[in-house]
């Protein structure tokens, strides 16, 4: 008999409680931790933070005089203490910390104890740099060993980070590095991306042209490439950390002091410093990492497959990982060089038991095809996690089977880089899952669904997330900008923090989240969100990957224009396309019809993976193309739009 199509399992609403095998050996199994911890949420915090080694004890647990909260003042602690030290001091020093390979397949294995010592040696340099605590430093390189250790070098030293992207461009680096006035910029000759290198020095002399505070730049010699060489300001990294001394004692760092600054998108185009501390965020850090991992830190090998350049791999990769004991794997390239098995011989290759990946990768997974997992030995995986967008059921219950082999479960988590850690997910001993949501708020979260006035919702119902109350990893501000602050998160609705995210619960509860506010379209007077119309167009068994926006029209305010990714074997043609556009209309209702559907072979996507709708909108419209510098492939959307306005023609009036 054949197993069931994915189909047919979303159509009978199949959920997936926890196997009796995994529940026998997970960290929560019973629902009545969320009781406990709603009883007394700062006390929940409070025990969670009593897993770390403080210098101090706190003398209060929360200080919250909104929109400001501190958590656990007082209390004195280091977060490379934490991650490194605690471990080599109890025994540890041996256990794998990171198992590295580069794109070329070149691979070094680094222990507690390795790190512990080069994170030293690299703290004493930036100390013989002038760089003390409060000093800003910029970090600007690829997914190399070099990256986690300059973050925990800064951190040991007391020396707030700020991470830039390895693929954004000099301006963007320019205006980050300005912005928190970092005096040192710890780069790399260049990147290795798919066969090729990235100049990256290059790119960081053009924006140094215009960066008054920098004094230092250490680089990283990665690729060999011939770099430019400033004297009494460039200083390469073999020469300056083995001459350092391996002691290099810790900082005690007040809970509430700046750990990293990190930059994110704002609406008004301009970069917002998202500034996280210390204790509270590696509380929550390390907790949701061991709970909603449920880690072994004897036996799992965790691969988050992110880049340190983003939050989630400040909170998945470095932090949460080390402050846990974890042995990671951390991987420089695409997932497709040299083939489109990367990812899963490196899983196969290092025994992965947890993977952490995004969406985008797994929908990408399934549109090139199963025979790529099926050529490898998945079995050491006991546990899937997705994160960065809300996930289709149709990519969840393919990740389940495809990867998962039908025995792991799914941890779908919401959260953001201003939340620093996860904050809707389940808990995979005890919640029983459902494809596309991420079921409930964990413990000693407060969460709400409201409507435009700011009214709850209730259940079954949707409308905007909220949170509503302060948790230990939240945001304490933008850089220099404490009124930008309020504004963008805590006005919308009173008292509350607005996630900018639109979600819904159903009747037993569950969070289905729906992705930004602002990517909610607006025909013939109802709200549709673009996510809810991409989940429904993906759940044809012909589709791959689709992205929908919202035009102009004249007699509905907007329409749907979708543009969709085929999955191999499938040919485009106006006999599908309107298929495609009644099976919407069956999904949803016909509000939600796709005016347009433009059948393409690729999207414009940032490097990170996120699809920039707003360029589509610049398709739709026949406008002007917007800033393409953060794409990974800058023409793949000129293509889209040429064959847009040739498919089109009515659009272009």
């Amino acid at each position: 008999m054949s197993e069931p199509t994915i189909e047919a399992l979303l159509a009978e609403g199949r959920t997936f409680p926890p196997s009796e095998e995994f529940r026998e050996s997970s960290l929560v199994t019973d629902v009545d931790v969320y009781d406990e911890a709603e009883r007394d949420w700062q006390g929940f915090w409070a025990r969670q933070a009593q897993q770390l080694d403080w210098f101090e004890e706190w003398e209060t647990v929360l200080e919250w005089d909104l929109p400001d909260a501190k958590w656990f003042s007082g209390g004195r602690i280091n977060a490379s203490y934490n991650c490194l030290d605690r471990h080599v001091i109890a025994g540890h020093g041996d256990q794998v910390a990171f198992h590295w390979e580069g794109e070329a397949g070149d691979t070094r294995t680094i222990t507690y104890a390795d790190l512990l010592d080069e994170v030293s040696r690299l703290a004493n340099g930036l100390k013989s740099m002038g760089i003390g605590k409060g000093d800003r430093v910029a970090v600007y390189m690829g997914m190399v060993p070099e990256l986690a250790v300059t973050l925990l070098a800064c951190a040991r030293i007391g020396a707030p980070h700020s991470v830039v992207f390895g693929g954004f461009t000099a301006d963007s680096l320019r205006d980050r590095i300005n912005d928190a006035e970092a005096k040192v910029l710890v780069t790399a000759d260049g990147a290795c991306r798919r066969g090729g290198t990235i100049a990256l020095k290059e790119i960081a002399d053009q924006a140094l042209a215009d960066c008054p505070s920098i004094e230092h730049v250490v680089m990283v010699r990665r690729t060999g490439q011939d770099v430019a060489f400033v004297e009494g300001r460039d200083v390469w990294y073999h020469d300056l950390v083995p001459q350092q001394s391996a002691d290099c004692p810790p900082e005690p760092m007040d809970s509430e002091d700046l750990l990293y600054i990190l930059y994110t998108s704002g609406t008004t185009g301009k970069p917002k410093g998202i500034m996280h501390t210390t204790g509270g965020y590696l509380t929550q850090c390390a907790w949701t990492h061991k709970y909603v991992f449920d880690l072994r830190p004897d036996t799992d090998v965790f691969w988050c497959t992110a880049d340190i350049g983003w939050v989630t791999g400040h909170s998945y990769i470095v932090y949460g990982p080390l402050a846990n004991r974890t042995t990671s794997v951390m991987y420089e390239g695409t997932p497709d060089y040299p083939d489109k098995d990367r990812f899963w011989r490196l899983i196969e290759r290092y025994g992965v038991t947890i993977l952490y990946t995004a969406p985008t990768a797994i929908r990408t997974f399934m549109k090139w095809g199963d025979e790529y997992p099926d050529r490898c030995d998945l079995s050491s995986l006991r546990l899937l996690g997705s994160v960065g967008e809300p996930i289709n059921p149709e990519a969840w219950v393919w990740y389940w089977r495809h990867i998962g082999g039908e025995r792991c479960p799914v941890v779908d988590t919401w959260w953001q880089t201003e939340t620093g850690a996860i904050m809707i997910s389940p808990l995979p001993g005890a919640t029983t899952l459902k494809p596309g949501s991420a079921t409930y708020p964990l413990p000693g979260i407060g969460a709400d669904i409201v409507d435009e006035a700011g009214v709850p919702v209730g259940i079954p119902g949707g409308g905007y997330l909220v949170l509503t109350r302060p948790w230990p990893s939240m945001l304490r501000g933008i850089w220099g900008d404490p009124e930008r602050y309020f504004k963008t998160y805590w006005n919308t609705y009173k008292g509350r923090y607005f996630a900018g995210d639109g979600a819904k619960r159903d009747e037993e509860g569950y969070y289905w989240l729906l992705g930004r506010v602002d990517d909610v379209m607006l025909v013939s007077g109802h709200n549709i969100s673009t996510a809810e119309v991409e989940h429904a167009l993906v759940g044809h068994h012909a589709v791959a990957e689709a992205a929908v926006v919202g035009k102009t029209d004249k007699v509905t305010g907007q329409a749907i224009a979708a543009f969709v990714i085929l999955r191999a074997g499938n040919e485009p043609s106006e006999e599908f396309a309107k298929e495609l556009r009644d099976h919407v209309a069956k999904n949803i209702g016909p509000i939600a019809r796709p005016q347009s559907i433009l059948f393409t072979d690729d999207l414009p996507k940032t490097r990170s993976g996120k699809i920039m709708r707003r360029l589509l909108r610049d398709v739709s419209e026949d406008h002007e193309l917007g800033d393409t510098t953060t794409l990974a492939d800058p023409g793949v959307v000129a293509g889209i739009k040429a064959k847009y306005l040739r498919d089109h023609p009515a659009d272009e009036e």
